[in-house]
């Protein structure tokens, strides 16, 4: 069942309810999902690496062999959100997973990065809610404070130079920069590296 069809059946079900029940059930599902968010944020102020993936894992967050996400990261709606293996995640990365997020392997994001699945129609009477899944593909590069907005695809092997904003899909190999990002160049496609740069400490 995709997101939109999981939104319209609980929709559906919540508009045959009462009003006092709705009010109920709304107060409780935030309290579950503000605890879910602090829980999810707290654990990237621990020191240890390993101890992070292990409680994001139990949040939700897959994530594959030998990855390394850094202190202070932050993701929304960790149970949408898949990390490959031998990936490399630095300090105070967002990753958004409220429409889906998908990283594949080796894939390193730096510093300060932040990737978007949602966000809001400027062009909307009530300021609507609106976004699409995210996709990172093997090999991909993001330089620092890049953002990634939703509904992208980033091709495999492509580069996002430093603060760069993404609006709209990156081709395989491609490097883009500027905001909005522009292709600047591409890389040879001669990409076998797999990353496993690791601090205990990170």
């Amino acid at each position: 069942m995709t997101q939109s069809q999981h939104d319209k059946l609980r929709d559906s079900v919540l508009s045959r309810l009462p009003l006092s029940f709705k009010k109920v059930l709304n107060a409780v599902y935030w309290l579950v999902y503000d605890t879910r968010d602090y829980l999810t944020e707290a654990t990237g102020w621990l020191p240890s690496n390993r101890l992070r993936c292990l409680l994001w894992r139990g949040l939700g967050v897959r994530i594959g062999r030998r990855t390394s996400i850094h202190r202070n990261c932050r993701f929304y709606r960790p149970s949408h959100v898949a990390i490959g293996a031998h990936c490399v995640i630095l300090r105070d990365v967002l990753l958004d997973g409220r429409r889906g997020l998908t990283i594949d392997d080796n894939v390193n994001i730096s510093e300060g990065v932040m990737v978007f699945s949602l966000h809001h129609d400027m062009n909307s009477s009530e300021f609507a809610a609106e976004g699409g899944p995210v996709s990172i593909g093997d090999h991909v590069f993001i330089g620092a404070r890049a953002i990634i907005l939703p509904g992208v695809t980033i091709g495999r092997g492509a580069v996002v130079a430093a603060g760069a904003v993404v609006t709209k899909d990156v081709a395989p190999l491609s490097i883009v920069g500027g905001v909005p990002a522009r292709e600047i160049g591409s890389r040879p496609d001669v990409l076998t590296y797999a990353l496993d740069y690791r601090k205990f400490l990170g």
